[in-house]
């Protein structure tokens, strides 16, 4: 079986950030209570537990501006890894913060849900 992973990476991506920009309480159907979220220096395990740090950012605004999006299998049970890298706007800065994330996709049933999630801020050296 063949499958196109870097299609699903970018309609993932695309639902994702859209969600988050949106009204990032409602992107606890993407996790599961195995899901773990390394937020920084912060993990946190469970649905509730990633979407309560979400929800907790202290910004009013959002936005997620994709740069580079890559993607690959990751086992022959259909997983899928995503890396993303991008910029930030937040609230009304005109500076965007550089970002990177990676998600481990897992397939349940005709759907996916991010069993890893990690996020990092890009700092200049």
């Amino acid at each position: 079986m063949s499958m196109d992973f870097n299609g699903l990476a970018q309609q993932f991506t695309d639902f994702y950030y859209n969600q988050f920009d949106t009204d990032r309480s409602q992107l606890g159907n993407l996790y599961r209570d195995e899901s773990m979220l390394t937020f920084e220096t912060t993990q946190l395990q469970g649905a509730k537990n990633i979407v309560e740090k979400l929800v907790s950012l202290p910004f009013q605004k959002v936005s997620h501006r994709i740069t580079t999006l890559d993607a690959q299998p990751a086992s022959p049970n259909g997983d899928v890894l995503v890396m993303i890298t991008g910029d930030l706007l937040i609230d009304d800065e005109q500076n965007p913060q550089r970002f990177s994330q990676v998600f481990h996709l897992i397939p349940d049933g005709n759907s996916y849900y991010v069993f890893n999630d990690i996020f990092r801020l890009n700092y200049s050296a």
